[in-house]
């Protein structure tokens, strides 16, 4: 299909802003509260991911504050409203209690041209008890291909019961748990206010709040895990190499991964252990 050829190559400010266009076509209103997306993925043609590696972690720490002000823009109640006078249309959006979640990923697609953006992003729905239908996963696609923008979304209902492709069993501070894995990624660490994870572990600040990522290949079931910590990360014993560079005070991603066995003990800086197990999805 024939497009507008892409003037120029994408900039870390066209990112932003089309991060903060994905969250207000992803927002939720419910009865008391109206919920954005909370997961980005970007998507770039190779030659724009490659120039922008070494300021990668600027521009996600600058989403982050894009979409904090932007929530706060939209939050902020007209002349009108405070004064009584009118009445605001949806309740106001809170931000997830997480941090966002943003990461840049290489679009492998044939016809991506430099310039083209595309982001993924993700909203969790609430649950059958408190707001009727089952909980759902919100999906919104926005793009601005050879300048040209569109979005799109859909909805995934969240089976009950969900085979696990992996169980975590771990001891924090919160006592004895256990986390079943059924996504192809997670991220692992203490979490907070910028710092979104999917298994938050209550322990000391030795671990990282972001402090490995645990992916499953979905063609091969075979596991990898990337190191994103201070104080490193073993496997069975062994040292995982970090995949954290710093280059002229700005923190690279050098995207390294190692394999991880179907059963394996994972470390974290020393102070905790998880106890890893693949599990054959049927």
């Amino acid at each position: 299909m024939d497009r507008p050829a892409t003037a120029h190559p994408a900039t870390a400010r066209e990112i932003i802003l089309e991060i903060v266009r994905n969250m207000r076509e992803g927002l939720e209103p419910l009865h008391y509260s109206t919920l954005p997306p909370s997961v980005y993925h970007v998507f770039l043609h190779a030659d724009d991911l490659e120039r922008l590696r070494p300021i990668a972690a600027r521009i996600i720490d600058e989403s982050r504050r894009a979409l904090d002000g932007e929530v706060e823009k939209l939050n902020h109640a007209s002349l009108a409203e405070r004064l009584k006078i009118a009445r605001r249309d949806e309740p106001k959006i809170s931000p997830p209690e997480g941090g966002w979640q943003v990461q840049l990923f290489e679009n492998t697609d044939d016809d991506v041209q430099p310039g083209d953006i595309v982001i993924h992003s993700e909203l969790a729905l609430p649950a059958k008890t408190e707001y009727g239908a089952g909980s759902t996963t919100k999906r919104i696609a926005t793009r601005r291909m050879g300048g040209a923008e569109s979005t799109q979304k859909t909805f995934e209902p969240a089976v009950a019961g969900a085979p696990a492709c992996a169980v975590i069993e771990y001891e924090d501070n919160g006592g004895r748990k256990i986390f079943r894995m059924i996504k192809d990624e997670i991220v692992v660490g203490r979490g907070g206010r910028d710092y979104w994870t999917d298994l938050k572990l209550d322990t000391l600040p030795d671990v990282s709040r972001e402090h490995f990522r645990l992916r499953r290949d979905p063609a091969s079931g075979q596991f990898f895990l990337k190191d994103l910590s201070r104080l490193g990360t073993t496997i069975n014993g062994e040292k995982a190499p970090s995949s954290i560079e710093f280059e002229g005070g700005e923190k690279r991603d050098r995207n390294l991964e190692v394999p991880v066995p179907p059963q394996a003990k994972i470390g974290l800086a020393g102070v905790l252990t998880l106890e890893f197990r693949s599990e054959p999805r049927p």
